[in-house]
């Protein structure tokens, strides 16, 4: 319907009050679900200090304390006494050592089973294999002059300085280190220590004690050949190394060697060597601290062989002992806000995403966001508002997160600086927001929606703390591997919750302050490049998101950004059909009625101007046939002309294309040929300024069912520029009009209405604000008798001035 009404096209703030409006209501309205999704940080919070509590429980026991014996004070009284001597592996780090124990270096040693041999295996089998020992250099005879001297004394124990009878000679043992020193494996089992020796007499056994705190162990030191094999380069020994793994030869045996030495250039006037140690002893898989490994020995034997060839055999640089630094009594405590946190928290904040993505395919799927837009709502206060609208709920959410976590006492918050928090939230809640605005260009079902939102939910948590966690640990892993592996904003997002938790876990083990804005200048710390990530990704993904939008759903050109806005539109429509003009057998062929209105179309099209609101050129619509049936011509070149205030009806059978044509005419679909023009704007190119003077009223009820009826008409006539009394009258009319004003009805929410009801709102929203043209698609439809006269009686008084 076209009117020459009072009320212009709405502003970009009047446009923005009217969305932020109805979001703010409809927010209200869905308070439980808000509560629920609040809350979910603070059940995943509260989960953590229950796992942290049980954990605790567990580690209080015995077991994972000093170890303690009771001694009689010959009162008939016991005193407790605890220390490293009544300790065993598992408890020596929890007893305070003023005095650490001094332990005499030793050689990594392989096992028997696993020892490199020449030919055969029988030694393996009677446990008389020797370890062998590979030199190399580029003076044969200066390497094995040296390595000579490395086991060439013989074992001669002092009993009042056994540490230092032991520091001259080559120990070594089987049993592999732990990650500390405070009581050396070795010492404590039962096998022997090995004394490397050129050879072995039969009976090559002695005992030696060493000093543990306030008791003494009584070690047996067994005589082991070591020998010593010339290679003629380093190659060599690389090869032969590799062949020593079990992935390295076919038979898929371990041929290990004691050690490896590359002497290089070496000579009397400089001394150039390399040492191979068996690294794999570090038993370093990334979910606990790496063991010790036994290299200072091997460094000091080939330096204290270096010595004796230089200066002769009674030179000496002795290696004595090594020992760990005095420490207090501790607890083990394991901080699990700090180790869980990086794959709970992930969860936490990625959940935000699906709400987002399933809100925007809500308004998509039930087309509520093209009938915002049928009605004047443009795209940039939707997405100012929207976008706000979002970020105002997930920053609500992130602050919630926080303060629970720090209320509870999660050393992840508590320890690390709230700004970096603050700063690392703000980016990614950002990011994620422009995501889901990206995402749902590419959904139209919520169901669809919802289990992939979700499964990126989950997915990202577990390839972040399963996958990408073991690439952040492994210092070997290419640092560029991992920024771009950190491009995927959910990888991004475990990078940065890690740094945090490991900064968090630090701190609380250590005693001092998590993570500062000063440790971002650590090589080590991610946290720099992940911010600078996120921020970049940020502002790429919002333009994309925003051209994607443009693009999917307001289907516009992929090169809309090129076209220049026309400043005359009415001239650009007033061209008449070539087609029409140069085919007068085909005028023939149509009957009277539609060849009358088809020229007076060419005609109108020709005047400078004139009093018709729409005007349809050779309109058509084909849908392109599926699963193999032929293509459907919906509408076949329709043209049309409607002078302002009058009411005009399509009647025709299921399919004959009614829908179809209202469809193109709102903007729902583009036509396959020809054009319509409503207030001289071609629907092609101009649906944006046409939808600021349009009213619809679509086939099917498009409503949020949380908004009352009253709501509905507020938000729409907003939309069309009233405010204030005049918008409460016009609200109050159109209700009373369409009989929703009495008993309560405009007040109750939509979705309890009745289908008369719903469908007398949507011809209320359609003619809301004097819009200058009115759709309506089967208004009637479901409407009793006398709501059908009524309905009629409405449109009969809407359609003066307008084009219904």
């Amino acid at each position: 319907m076209a009117t020459n009404s009072s009320n212009g096209p709405s502003s970009f703030w009047t446009q923005a009050n009217a969305f932020v409006r109805k979001n703010l209501i409809f927010q209200k309205r869905n308070m439980k679900t808000n509560i629920r999704l609040i809350l979910f940080p603070l059940v995943i919070c509260l989960l953590l200090v229950l796992i942290q509590k049980t954990v605790n429980s567990q580690l209080d026991k015995h077991s994972l304390r000093c170890g303690c014996i009771c001694v009689d004070t010959g009162k008939g009284q016991c005193e407790k006494t605890c220390g490293i001597e009544y300790s065993n592996l598992d408890q020596v780090f929890f007893c305070p050592i003023p005095h650490p124990t001094e332990w005499p270096l030793l050689l990594q040693v392989p096992a028997q089973q696993f020892r490199a041999v020449r030919t055969g295996d029988t030694c393996k089998k009677t446990g008389s294999c020797p370890v062998t020992m590979l030199i190399t250099g580029n003076n044969q005879t200066f390497g094995q002059s040296v390595s000579g001297n490395m086991f060439s004394r013989p074992l001669n124990i002092n009993s009042s300085d056994i540490l230092l009878s032991l520091a001259d000679n080559a120990l070594g043992s089987g049993i592999t280190s732990r990650y500390t020193n405070f009581l050396d494996a070795a010492f404590l089992s039962n096998a022997p220590i090995d004394l490397i020796q050129p050879q072995c007499s039969s009976n090559s056994q002695i005992s030696v004690a060493i000093q543990l705190g306030s008791a003494a162990l009584q070690k047996d030191v067994r005589c082991t050949q070591g020998l010593q094999l010339w290679r003629n380069s380093s190659s060599e020994i690389n090869d032969e190394i590799y062949k020593g793994y079990r992935n390295g030869n076919s038979e898929r045996k371990i041929n290990e060697i004691l050690a490896a030495y590359d002497f290089a250039n070496s000579n009397e006037n400089l001394f150039n060597v390399t040492v191979w140690y068996n690294s794999t002893y570090k038993n370093n898989t990334g979910d606990q601290p790496p063991a010790l490994t036994r290299v200072p020995r091997s460094i000091n034997l080939a330096s204290n062989a270096y010595l004796q060839f230089l200066l002769g055999p009674t030179a000496k640089m002795l290696f004595e002992f090594v020992k760990e630094m005095p420490k207090p009594e501790t607890e083990l405590r394991l901080d699990f806000s700090s180790l869980l946190g990086p794959l709970f928290f992930t969860w936490v904040i990625v959940q935000l995403f699906p709400v987002v993505l399933i809100s925007l395919v809500y308004e998509k799927e039930h087309k509520l966001r093209i009938m915002m837009k049928m009605h004047g709502l443009g795209d940039g206060p939707y997405w100012m508002i929207s976008y706000a609208y979002f970020l105002a709920i997930s920053s609500i959410y992130m602050l919630c997160f926080v303060v629970f976590g720090s209320a509870i006492g999660l050393n992840f918050f508590r320890l690390n600086d709230y700004s970096i928090h603050f700063v690392f939230y703000f980016l990614y809640i950002n990011l994620q927001i422009c995501l889901a605005f990206l995402v749902a260009d590419w959904f139209s079902s919520v169901k669809t929606a919802t289990v992939v939102g979700y499964m990126m939910v989950f997915g990202t948590g577990l390839l972040g703390g399963f996958l990408f966690q073991f690439f952040l640990q492994d210092s070997s892993f290419p640092k560029a591997g991992i920024i771009a592996m950190e491009l995927f904003p959910g990888f991004s997002l475990y990078r940065g919750l890690y740094e945090f938790s490991q900064y968090a876990f630090t701190g609380n083990f250590m005693g001092s302050d998590g993570m500062r804005w000063k440790d971002l200048n650590d090589s080590s710390n991610g946290m720099r490049e992940v911010l600078i990530i996120i921020a970049v990704e940020w502002l790429v993904v919002l333009c994309v998101a925003y051209y994607a939008d443009q693009v999917v759903s307001s289907g516009k050109s992929p090169l809309f950004f090129l076209r220049k806005q026309q400043k005359n539109l009415s001239s650009s429509f007033r061209k008449p059909s070539s087609r029409r003009l140069g085919s007068k057998l085909f005028v023939q062929m149509e009957k009277f009625d539609v060849d009358q209105e088809r020229e007076k179309v060419e005609q109108l099209l020709l005047e400078s101007s004139t009093s018709h609101s729409i005007i349809c050129n050779n309109l058509k619509k084909i849908y392109p046939g599926t699963d193999g049936n032929p293509e459907k011509c919906a509408v076949r070149e329709l043209s049309l002309a409607l002078p302002e205030g009058e009411c005009f009806g399509m009647l025709g059978p299921n399919g004959a294309g009614k829908t179809s044509f209202i469809n193109m005419m709102i903007g729902l679909v583009k036509p396959s040929s020809g054009t319509a023009y409503v207030q001289g704007l071609d629907i092609r190119t101009d649906m944006d300024k046409i939808y600021t003077s349009m009213g619809v009223c679509p086939q099917h009820d498009l409503l949020w069912d949380t908004l009352t009826g009253r709501e509905h008409l507020f938000f729409y006539g907003r939309l069309k520029n009233l405010n204030g009394a005049a918008l409460t009258h016009a609200v109050e009319e159109s209700l009373k009009s369409v009989n929703l004003f009495h008993g309560g009805v405009a007040d109750k929410q939509s979705g309890k209405y009745s289908g008369g009801m719903k469908r007398r709102l949507s011809v209320a929203i359609s003619l809301i604000g004097e819009p200058k043209v009115v759709y309506m698609d089967e208004p009637s439809t479901g409407l009793d008798p006398a709501s059908r006269n009524m309905l009629w009686d409405v449109v009969k008084r809407a359609k003066r001035n307008r084009a219904p």
